[in-house]
């Protein structure tokens, strides 16, 4: 019996990673994802509580943020990420985007088709 893990990673889905106030709670973090499912610039998020260490204005900083992971296509990234941008209560945020390999089903979930 051949298993589907044996298939070679046929297609590519994008993601965008970015992290928000950990001040914010799950419920808030969870309305803000859902808000980029409904506009399908998205077709999955994973969020998770995190500690942040770094550097701002000088100060050496440490935060408790939710990392988000958000999984597009490549025609969608630039609109999300426009999105994000807009709506980020940071002034710099973090903002980062990566294409990786997927298995076509799931590239085509992600598609929505």
């Amino acid at each position: 019996m051949e298993s589907d893990l044996a298939e070679p990673m046929a297609d590519t889905v994008y993601i965008i990673q970015t992290t928000l106030s950990g001040g914010l709670n799950e419920a808030e973090v969870g309305y803000w994802a859902q808000s980029i499912i409904d506009t399908k610039l998205a077709g999955c998020i994973n969020s998770r509580k995190i500690t942040s260490i770094f550097r701002w204005q000088g100060e050496i900083q440490s935060k408790q943020e939710w990392q988000v992971q958000i999984k597009t296509t490549k025609k969608l990234k630039d609109e999300l990420i426009s999105k994000i941008k807009s709506e980020h209560s940071y002034d710099n945020p973090e903002i980062l985007c990566w294409p990786t390999d997927s298995t076509k089903e799931y590239s085509d979930w992600i598609k929505g088709d």
